[in-house]
């Protein structure tokens, strides 16, 4: 996606602040006497706005300018000399001045306080300008107008300007208003995930898990049509499948994503991908230099990184799909050998994935899910007779039907995760398992494996 302008929150997303501000509202209400007022019945509000409620409200006597003033001289003297900068912030600064993208910030915070933080931390020469909710009649972030002002100040078209924000509010206010938007949160303000992840574009623990090429590549999701984007996504197992399956999955793929330690399972088969991301830290050093130079795209994150390799690498299969106005459908392969817990997590990756198809093949198996709302049903093929077939739920009051196995069923109910399923065979060329409701994991064992 093009990155056309940036807007910047101050408070919370570039300076870790979020503790001085509740202490300063306490402390300007215990100086007065009153009792600390709650940080979510104010944080939304501008600083003259919340003044005006601590005299409206609270019954301070001194008027709104007298608090706005004293508050304001408490804030600059902590801005120089107790906040600090967030973590990777100056990185990912110097990243986006680097590729030429223009930045504002917007802050329910005072233009002349934000120009004190700014300077403090050095910051200043990354932005073109500064907006606070102050200049757009004090309306705050739960309206738009901050970041709309900030993005005529930027000249750029909203649809490729990306907003940097922590708080829920801001989030769903500047998604609401058209623009992409990511979504920062710590370990220590106490903010909730499920309260901003579903209003981002792009969703992070911190500065270290974003980049420009990360944002380049997202896609909003768009609506589909025509014939699925056949994606293989080659992640790092300890136990990779063969280089012969392997490039077999590639010659039937349109789109082929390394994640990376799948670079040396790439590198074996001759397999260049288009994409290589991840952080480089499971991938042997020689691997994962022939596959930056082997693919289109490279995406790079630290390995302090909250999410794994192969789920910022499904995230690249969705957004190549969105970009081509294709359904999605997954191969995953060098996923599940050697670790039963990265195993049972590959499953249920995929099970959420909400891809038309989504299926791991190794050389020893293959395993579909099987839904009700996706691929509803999987004809086995001709070369399954005699082989062991498993179907576990993935979710709840799931309903199924076997044909053509030993044990046939028909519209079964399945436990969640229990063994039901487990080890039926395969009798007639045209057996099949159909999904009713729910979901399930399918797996078909192969007798041999796949010639290397």
């Amino acid at each position: 996606m093009e990155i056309a302008g940036a807007i910047f929150d101050c408070d919370g997303t570039l300076v870790d602040s979020m503790g001085m501000w509740a202490h300063a509202w306490d402390w300007l209400a215990e100086r007065h006497g009153k009792d600390p007022v709650p940080l979510s019945r104010i944080e939304s509000l501008s600083l003259r706005d919340t003044c005006s409620y601590f005299h409206d409200e609270l019954g301070i006597p001194d008027s709104t300018d007298e608090l706005y003033e004293e508050l304001c001289a408490h804030v600059r003297d902590a801005y120089e000399h107790e906040v600090a900068l967030m973590p990777g912030a100056r990185e990912f600064l110097d990243e986006l001045a680097s590729a030429g993208v223009p930045m504002v910030l917007a802050s329910s915070t005072p233009v002349r306080e934000l120009r004190c933080c700014l300077d403090v931390h050095g910051l200043s020469r990354y932005f073109a300008d500064v907006v606070s909710t102050e200049d757009v009649g004090g309306r705050d972030k739960e309206f738009p107008d901050v970041y709309l002002e900030a993005a005529r100040r930027l000249g750029a078209p909203r649809e490729a300007t990306w907003v940097f924000e922590d708080a829920p509010f801001g989030v769903r206010t500047a998604r609401r208003a058209g623009f992409a938007v990511v979504g920062l949160i710590n370990d220590h303000d106490g903010r909730r995930e499920e309260d901003v992840r579903p209003f981002c574009d792009v969703f992070v623990h911190g500065f270290a898990e974003l980049s420009v090429p990360l944002l380049r590549d997202y896609e909003r999701p768009v609506p589909v049509h025509g014939a699925p984007l056949a994606a293989l996504v080659v992640a790092g197992s300890p136990e990779p499948s063969s280089p012969g399956l392997l490039a077999v999955l590639a010659d039937e793929a349109d789109y082929v994503i390394c994640a990376d330690g799948g670079a040396d399972a790439c590198r074996a088969a001759g397999v260049a991908p288009d994409v290589f991301c991840g952080d480089s830290d499971s991938a042997s050093s020689e691997a994962a230099a022939w596959a930056r130079a082997a693919a289109r795209t490279c995406v790079g994150f630290p390995s302090e990184k909250y999410a794994t390799d192969l789920s910022l690498a499904l995230d690249c299969a969705r957004h190549e799909a969105s970009r081509q106005a294709r359904p999605l459908a997954i191969t995953l392969t060098c996923a599940s050998g050697g670790r039963p817990d990265h195993a049972l997590a590959v499953v249920g990756l995929l099970a959420g994935s909400g891809a038309a198809r989504a299926r791991i093949v190794e050389d020893a198996y293959e395993m579909r899910i099987v839904s009700a709302a996706g691929e509803s049903r999987w004809y086995l093929g001709p070369d399954a007779p005699g082989a062991t077939f498993s179907a576990v739920a993935v979710a709840p009051d799931t309903r199924i039907d076997e044909r053509g196995m030993r044990w046939e069923l028909d519209d079964h109910p399945m436990g969640l995760l229990d063994d039901l399923g487990i080890s039926n065979v395969v009798t007639t060329p045209d057996a099949e398992v159909a999904c009713r409701a729910g979901a399930v994991a399918a797996f078909l064992l192969r007798a041999t494996k796949t010639p290397q």
